[in-house]
């Protein structure tokens, strides 16, 4: 492995001619005898495909991410949507990428799959937390971060929460009558963060398809909030409190 430990974007030989090396110019490449058509770290490696390429030979995809499924522990599908009619292609390459173990990206153009290629090789070393979202320290970017979890819930209803009702607190524990009355809060909204509050954190059978994905998203909104409720519980909760409490004197 220690050969393929370049700075260098490694680019199989059968890819001579693609458009989108033109577009690979913040890292330089250089052509290499290696397996996938692209290499961009030790251990993490690229396949190109065309959609049109595709439907002319569909079994094509399929020989070539075979053999690199015990090379790499990083594998991609770098695809080119083309084609008018991409819907059912893509569905078959999802799954197929889900059973490879492949990570598929889609670009609409040679340049932007050319950009994701110098991605891909610039951040070889970086943590994964250089690509997660940054979220501020201060008590109301933490409060603002855990209602926008609630479907339909933005940063101006935060304000709007927080300068009426003052703290954590008594935003959850405030009726639907109270709410209803806030401007930009119609019933919906206010029913989504009703359930929110109040849907305990846990996984329901459910018996329908339709059921299972609205289980899921109310839990991953009550998660966020029961994480706040189990703190306004605490006995840290009082001196958190007092720093962000906007009541009026």
């Amino acid at each position: 492995m220690s050969r393929f430990s370049t700075s260098r974007i490694l680019v199989n030989n059968n890819q001579r001619g693609n458009p989108i090396l033109s577009h690979i110019k913040k890292i330089p490449w250089e052509h290499a005898s290696i397996a996938p058509d692209y290499l961009v770290g030790a251990s993490a490696a690229v396949l190109f495909l065309s959609l049109k390429y595709h439907r002319l030979k569909p079994e094509y995809i399929y020989q070539r991410m075979k053999p690199l499924g015990t090379q790499f522990s990083l594998r991609i599908l770098l695809c080119i949507v083309d084609i008018d009619d991409h819907q059912q292609p893509i569905r078959e390459l999802t799954k197929a990428c889900i059973v490879a173990g492949f990570t598929l990206f889609l670009a609409w153009s040679t340049q932007e799959a050319g950009q994701y290629l110098e991605t891909f090789k610039s951040y070889e070393f970086k943590p994964p937390d250089s690509i997660k979202e940054r979220v501020e320290s201060d008590q109301f970017s933490k409060l603002s971060d855990c209602l926008v979890q609630v479907k339909s819930i933005n940063k101006t209803d935060v304000l709007t929460l927080v300068s009426n009702f003052g703290s954590f607190k008594n935003i959850i524990e405030a009726s639907p009558e109270e709410l209803s009355v806030l401007p930009g809060f119609g019933d919906q909204k206010v029913k989504r963060l009703v359930e929110a509050v109040n849907t305990p954190f846990l996984i329901s059978n459910a018996s329908t398809k339709g059921s299972a994905t609205y289980a899921a998203t109310a839990n991953k909104e009550s998660s966020s909030i029961q994480q706040q409720k189990n703190f306004a519980s605490s006995n840290d909760y009082n001196e958190y409190d007092e720093e962000f409490n906007f009541d009026s004197e």
